[in-house]
């Protein structure tokens, strides 16, 4: 099968380098992908978001699926413009991306049919939004932009000034453009929080490993929200039962939700969860890979991901094997100095060849920004330049080969996490 997969970052390399274990990938196609993609796939210069481009190349070039890895396509509806020309996609359509494209739609969604949630308000009035926060009187007090905004349309305010502040941040002044002409305003909810990828093709659903995000730029969790430092997997909060209660009143209701609301989700539906003390709550909805979960999650998934990923497409999920290593992974992100505000570019990348760590076994180096300049040196391209991603059978044998591979590597002002999975660590400790 030839195979195109739509973006641009460590997600979409991870899910390349998963697919080209498949026996049936003969040819696999990435636009525009980056640097360290054009090693395993072939790079095209199409703009991820350019819908009539992707469509005419994959005519042109007889592509068997495309994989629409990125959230603003898939909001913007590239899954049906490939589908109107008979084009085989996995990832889901406009209708159902809006699980993630409209924070109000997927709220609206859960009141609704009772999946549990933080309580919340919607608002389309800065002054409105505020007032309730004042009548209210609880804080911290998160708020959040409606639309899309790269995973960082979040403020969790502590007093009456950060709220004040986050709403015109995001209602005045605009930050995340359209995505903040309304906002959702809900209860601070404390707890463990879990990743959840899973496989949806409908109607199934096949969660896959859970894992655990590091979302701040510093040590101790402290610094601006990033787009991720690191992850590990599986998480050790997500024990076989909270699993069980997770797939009964979350995952379960929320696919059967959007086939009744006539938007059948395919494709790959991320969980974002937190493990309250009444128990497990939806944070989020994505409709698609998380990044950088799915740099630990498809190291450790052991069926064909072609298979699975034609299975969602073709809504025979439930008669397909997906199963996953009982053992661990631990990805540490390299970021740019500066990272998530201002940071340079261009800096020559040392200690990788053709993109990975040569000698390494369970090491997979993922490429999120970088490039290939005219005379074939890789230099950082991005915020997030690298996901050093190890395989072990227990979480401290990934952390300890993780971080043990990323010394290797070296650009100037690299940043990097030097505390990535130490929670994890600690919430194995206290189980035993």
């Amino acid at each position: 099968m030839k195979i195109l997969v739509v973006g641009s970052g460590g997600r979409e390399h991870a899910i390349i380098r998963k697919l080209k274990q498949s026996p049936k990938a003969e040819k696999i196609y990435c636009c525009p992908g980056n640097g360290g993609i054009s090693a395993d796939a072939e790079c095209v210069a199409i703009n991820a978001m350019d819908i009539e481009g992707v469509v005419h190349f994959a005519k042109e070039n007889q592509i068997d699926l495309v994989v629409v890895a990125p959230d603003d396509p898939l909001a913007a509806g590239m899954v049906d413009a490939l589908n109107a020309e008979g084009i085989m996609t996995f990832g889901p359509t406009k209708a159902a991306a809006q699980i993630e494209a409209s924070k109000v739609f997927a709220k609206d969604l859960m009141k609704k049919y009772h999946i549990p949630t933080a309580s919340y308000e919607v608002f389309d009035d800065p002054e409105k939004a505020l007032s309730y926060i004042e009548q209210k009187g609880e804080y911290p007090t998160v708020i959040k932009a409606d639309g899309l905004a790269l995973g960082k349309g979040v403020i969790i305010a502590a007093n009456h000034e950060e709220a004040k502040e986050g709403l015109k941040e995001i209602m005045e002044d605009k930050v995340f453009g359209e995505s903040g002409n309304h906002v959702v305003v809900e209860e601070f909810l404390t707890g463990p929080e879990v990743s959840v990828l899973s496989f949806v093709d409908g109607k199934t659903v096949v969660p896959m490993v859970s894992s655990m995000d590091h979302k701040r730029a510093l040590d101790g969790d402290k610094g601006l929200n990033t787009g991720g430092m690191g992850t590990v997997a599986p998480n050790p909060y997500y024990t076989p039962e909270v699993a069980q209660q997770c797939m009964e009143r979350i995952f379960l209701p929320t696919v059967k939700a959007m086939q009744e609301m006539g938007r059948p989700f395919k494709g790959c539906l991320y969980f974002g969860l937190m493990l309250t003390p009444d128990g497990p709550k939806v944070i989020e909805y994505n409709c698609r890979f998380g990044d950088p979960e799915t740099q630990v999650v498809l190291p450790l998934l052991e069926s064909d991901l072609l298979k699975v990923m034609t299975a969602c497409t073709e809504g025979t999920l439930a008669d397909t094997e997906v199963r996953f290593s009982d053992g661990a992974a631990a990805c540490v992100i390299l970021a740019s100095g500066g990272y998530p505000v201002a940071y340079e570019k261009g800096k020559p990348i040392s200690g990788l060849v053709d993109g990975q760590l040569p000698d390494e076994e369970n090491v997979t180096v993922y490429h999120s920004g970088t490039a290939i300049t005219e005379d074939g040196q890789l230099v950082t391209n991005g915020g997030r330049v690298l996901g050093v991603t190890a395989t072990g059978p227990r979480l401290t044998n990934a952390l300890s080969h993780a971080y043990e591979a990323a010394e290797k590597i070296s650009f100037e002002k690299l940043h990097k996490r030097s505390d990535i999975g130490l929670r994890a660590l600690k919430a194995l400790a206290e189980k035993q």
